[in-house]
């Protein structure tokens, strides 16, 4: 079906960018002694805000099971990556934080997607809007079927608004052009349903 079908290409297209990411990531985790959850945890942990470094928030990111999550945390506690800040208010909870040491390691395993990013770079200006508007776009019907858990993305965003026929964020008082819209956004607000 995927040759004789434009819609099965692109699917067929989809399944092979998934394996790039995880070759990728394998090659780095076999090279630091480190699963590529463990890399991808780091990774989080070290861009996110604090109530966003909780065994609860990372489990509904990255869709896994609290258990799993919480294994990968003991393990990352173990080799002193992280270490655990209690939750002054809820002695059971904690945010995980990153130590030097485990800085020290993301700095040298964020890199994995470099080969991906060199492409893009590569990329003219137009043809990246595009891309981005359908990636964009996909992902937020993903989000809508419930195959993708958690979204900070524009599209979803309690500050987000459109007016005749543009984009807006309500938060920066600016009109969203596509380049503009964000996957994962710091200031992000679920908007209610």
């Amino acid at each position: 079906m995927q040759n004789n079908n434009l819609d099965g290409k692109i699917v067929a297209g989809f399944e092979r960018l998934s394996q790039v990411f995880r070759v990728l990531l394998w090659e780095k985790a076999k090279k630091y002694d480190l699963s590529p959850i463990q890399i991808q945890l780091l990774i989080f942990i070290k861009h996110h805000y604090g109530n966003k470094s909780t065994v609860s928030y990372l489990a509904k990111e990255f869709n896994l099971t609290k258990a799993t999550v919480s294994d990968t945390i003991k393990i990352l506690e173990q080799k002193k990556y992280i270490v655990k800040e209690a939750n002054s208010s809820d002695s059971r909870s904690y945010t995980i934080v990153l130590t030097a040491r485990g800085l020290e390691i993301v700095l040298v395993t964020e890199d994995f997607t470099d080969p991906l990013y060199d492409i893009v770079t590569e990329t003219s200006e137009n043809d990246k809007v595009v891309l981005w508007q359908n990636i964009s776009a996909l992902i937020q019907q993903l989000h809508t079927l419930q195959v993708i858990n958690v979204q900070s993305t524009c599209y979803n965003c309690h500050y987000f608004s459109q007016q005749n026929g543009s984009n807006h964020c309500k938060l920066m008082e600016i009109k969203l052009e596509t380049a503009d819209i964000k996957l994962d956004c710091h200031d992000h607000k679920p908007a209610r349903l």
